[in-house]
């Protein structure tokens, strides 16, 4: 019996455009899927938020991705996953993927030295990071680096300019990069501006982000669902352009559009 529920594609959703760097992972991961991207551009940077306003915004995104028939959900967003992923999956009866900072990869690498979180205020104050924090306590020391209005900047300018080096400086002008072992990047956008980040951290320090791993736990819960699509014949002559859908909210949804479209053959993924 054919599953037609496997054939939906997967929703994908980030405030912005952090979030292409999560979906150029999945479709290496799944390469035969179809998706649609959701950039809530009119209300970024959610992690500047209170957590209720987020939590709306997110459920409200949701509700959209959810009417136009999707058979997953990935939350492209840290400060989202940490606000909202529970009512929404309460809400939804869908598989609901979430972001979380990647402190148990960053932890297992055994290093001596401390691990530095860069993410949102909001993510950084939440209670799932600060349960994950106690929880590798006795571990590693682990230092958050809030790093407030870097979404926006990252947003203007995600190709290493003058004004993220600027801003970067100032962040980390506090840190000494010799007591640093890792780095976890607590936000999608944060993984546009990696290579900035590590020159300024030094090439001893070790750069960890979440995305494959939040790509193969996505593809291992459609496999143990019965959702992979398996319809491969069919789609394998279907160019990716045609797989996946974007929408942005706000006056500047076209330009945002074309934006994610650059971002995700800027991460090879050609579209």
């Amino acid at each position: 019996m054919e599953n037609f529920t496997a054939k939906l594609p997967i929703g994908v959703f980030d405030s912005g455009i952090g979030g292409i760097s999560v979906l150029a992972e999945i479709i290496k991961a799944l390469p035969y899927e179809e998706f649609v991207y959701f950039a809530d551009t009119l209300h970024s940077p959610y992690g500047t938020k209170p957590e209720d306003v987020v939590r709306s915004l997110s459920i409200k995104v949701t509700e959209f991705l959810a009417l136009m028939g999707i058979k997953s959900l990935v939350v492209a967003c840290n400060t989202a996953t940490s606000v909202a992923i529970n009512e929404i999956r309460r809400k939804y009866p869908f598989p609901v993927i979430g972001m979380e900072p990647a402190l148990k990869p960053a932890v297992g690498l055994g290093l001596t030295g401390k691990i530095l979180v860069m993410a949102t205020p909001l993510t950084l104050k939440s209670k799932k990071f600060n349960v994950q924090v106690q929880h590798y306590k006795d571990l590693a020391e682990i230092v958050p680096l809030p790093c407030g209005g870097l979404i926006e900047i990252s947003e203007d300018d995600h190709s290493g300019g003058q004004e993220i080096r600027e801003y970067l400086a100032q962040v980390f002008s506090p840190v000494n990069t010799m007591d640093i072992s890792a780095i976890v990047l607590g936000c999608t956008h944060y993984v546009l501006i990696k290579k900035e980040i590590a020159d300024i951290a030094g090439s001893k320090v070790v750069i960890v982000d979440g995305n494959c791993g939040t790509a193969r736990h996505l593809r291992n819960v459609l496999q143990n669902e019965h959702l992979l699509n398996t319809a491969i014949a069919e789609k394998i002559h279907i160019p990716l352009k045609a797989r996946v859908k974007f929408y942005a909210s706000g006056s500047e949804s076209e330009v945002m559009i074309r934006k994610c479209r650059q971002l995700l053959q800027n991460e090879g993924i050609v579209s």
